[in-house]
């Protein structure tokens, strides 16, 4: 189990190992940033986009959270980390492309599959069932079919990423990006148990990378 006194540790071996003999790159990416790819991922411990990609400092811009949602456009102000990340990465940075990336074995989809915490209050469990909620209609459709299962699970999760990508759209800056040919969206699933990315093809299918 890694405690803060272990992440010091890596610091420490971080600043003596990669960070100097990279250090020009460093000293550039100090100056600022200019990652062509956003990647919106879940908050999970074992779903490190930087780790499943390979990708270095400085490649991608990156927004997690519970289940990898995105909630669609609300111009009525308050409180929106997702969509400020959103706003700053496509107005700002200008990135190219948006990845979606939802995971298998997905707490926070396990809990909308589940409705385990549908009378929970803000602060135990309520937070994350607002959020969550997100995928209400998702878990309807996905529940019909399948139940609530394991496969249902797996339906699920590859849900969330196309409800993402639909709310995605709903941000008049990232259509106008998608008209003028400059933005894309993609949607992939990675799976913990054998390793494999699933990318989503044509808004339906999602097939192994």
């Amino acid at each position: 189990m890694t405690h803060f006194s272990d992440l010091v540790d890596g610091y420490y071996r971080f600043r003596g190992g990669e960070w100097l003999e990279e250090r020009e790159r460093w000293s550039e990416l100090a100056t600022g940033q200019s990652p062509k790819v956003m990647i919106i991922a879940c908050s999970d411990s074992r779903v490190d986009p930087a780790t499943i990609f390979g990708s270095r400092p400085g490649e991608v811009f990156v927004v997690r959270n519970v289940a990898a949602l995105v909630p669609p456009f609300d111009a009525s102000g308050g409180l929106h980390g997702v969509s400020a990340a959103l706003e700053f990465a496509v107005t700002k940075l200008q990135v190219e492309e948006i990845l979606v990336l939802g995971h298998g074995a997905c707490g926070g989809v396990n809990a909308a599959l589940t409705q385990s915490l549908a009378d929970a209050k803000p602060g135990e469990g309520g937070f994350v069932a607002e959020w969550i909620g997100l995928l209400d209609d998702a878990r309807e459709k996905v529940v019909s079919e399948h139940g609530v299962s394991e496969a249902g699970q797996t339906a699920l999760e590859q849900e969330g990423v196309r409800v993402s990508i639909a709310n995605l759209k709903t941000f008049p800056f990232v259509q106008k990006a998608l008209d003028d040919g400059t933005l894309s969206i993609h949607g992939a699933v990675f799976a913990l148990a054998d390793g494999k990315l699933r990318v989503l093809e044509d808004g339906d299918s999602f097939v192994p990378a």
